[in-house]
Parts: C-alpha cells; structure tokens; sequence
C-alpha cells in the first residue's frame, strides 16, 4: 500500500474542514471553486488554503482554481476516507445518545458497529437503528468487527477504564468526551473533546469583546479557564 504523505496534526484538521466544504459543493453541483472561495468558505486565508494543499502534491490551476470532485477525492484518500471505518460508542446517555443518533457520521466514513452502556434501562435500546449493549460484549464486537475507532460518553469516574478495555480489545484511536484525561498505551491515540472547557473559551472572549483594549488583568485568562 502506498504510504501517505507525513503532514502536519493542524494541516491535517483543516483538510477534513476542506473536505466538509467541498463535499458540499459537490452535492451542489459545483465543477471547480477558487483558493479565494475555498478559503472563504473554510474560515482560513488563501495563503494558508495553498500552503495546506501543497502537502498534496500539484492540485489546481492557475486562473481555473481546483476541480472540486478530485480535490475531494484526494482529500479523503489522503485523510484515510476512501474506506468506512468501524466505530463503537461507550456511555449512551444524553450526549452518546445525541451522537449514536446522527446521521451524518455515515455519510463522512464512520459507522458505528457497537453501542454500549452499563446501565440494564439502556440495554436493548434502538438508537440509530442499532441496539445498545451490555459492556460484556465490548471486546467481542470489537474484535469480531475490526472496530479501530472508540468514542467515550460516559461519567469521568468510569472513562479511565473504558478506555484501557478498548485499548486492550484494539481500538487504536479513542475520541474521550468525558471531562477527564485520560492516559492510553503506545500506539493508542487520544483526542479529547471537553465542552466544558470550550463554553468557559467562549465566556472568556465575550467578556474580552466588551472590555476596554489593554486594560485585562495579566491573570483574568488564567481565572477564566479554571
């Protein structure tokens, strides 16, 4: 198999924006976009779209812009989208609900093969189309399914565990939405998504844009992200 060019963690992060946005102008009929309007649409600036897309070897052309089915397409081989990948979801509450619910996971290359929970009430549940399970199935449908993706929904007081049962059954990348860190073997990614702390970000910069310029406290950022 080909190997994929080394690129960037942050390069990377904006291509699956490109990707997003360009997947929508495909399904709008769109034949070719500029750098100006990509960039637009992806909230970047040119220089920055251009300099992204140089880790994907030639792609535009001057004075045309990008094809926007094979800018796509390379994109998404590039991010590893040409084929589906095998998720499960541990913790089926509110937010594991929310995200075992949404359609939109499918149509970007994710499916989710397994819903878990350790509450009886849940077990059995439809959600999506898909049962929810008792955590004693989590390493068999992990293996049985080739699942390489866990996403973590649970309490902060069990995720530390859910995450070292995934670890150990083989799931190689793990999306933590429990507001703990978590620790993971070699081998093992973790991204963590803290709402939490992203709503305290935005108090901040609400209460930044009605302050006076270069009158904050050297301290207030660090007092309001505790």
């Amino acid at each position: 198999m080909q190997s994929r060019p080394r690129i960037p963690e942050a390069t990377v992060a904006r291509l699956a924006v490109y990707l997003r946005v360009l997947s929508g102008l495909v399904d709008g009929g769109r034949g070719t976009v500029s750098s100006g309007e990509l960039a637009s649409a992806a909230g970047v600036n040119p220089a920055g779209l251009r300099k992204d897309l140089s880790h994907l070897g030639p792609c535009g052309t001057r004075g045309v812009g990008y094809e926007v089915a094979t800018l796509r397409d390379r994109i998404a081989a590039v991010l590893g989208m040409e084929t589906a990948h095998a998720c499960v979801l541990v913790g089926i509450g509110n937010l594991g609900a929310a995200l075992a619910g949404y359609g939109g996971f499918g149509t970007r290359g994710f499916e989710f093969v397994g819903l878990f929970d350790a509450s009886p009430a849940r077990v059995g549940q439809l959600i999506g189309g898909r049962p929810v399970r008792p955590m004693a199935d989590l390493e068999d449908v992990v293996t049985s399914t080739g699942a390489t993706i866990g996403v973590i929904a649970t309490p902060a007081e069990v995720a530390q565990r859910v995450c070292d049962r995934l670890a150990a059954a083989g799931v190689r990348s793990i999306l933590n939405f429990a507001p703990v860190t978590l620790t993971a073997p070699a081998g093992v990614d973790v991204r963590q998504v803290d709402l939490s702390v992203e709503l305290q970000v935005l108090a901040f910069l609400d209460k930044q844009r009605d302050a006076v310029p270069g009158t904050a406290p050297a301290g207030e950022l660090a007092g309001g992200m505790a």
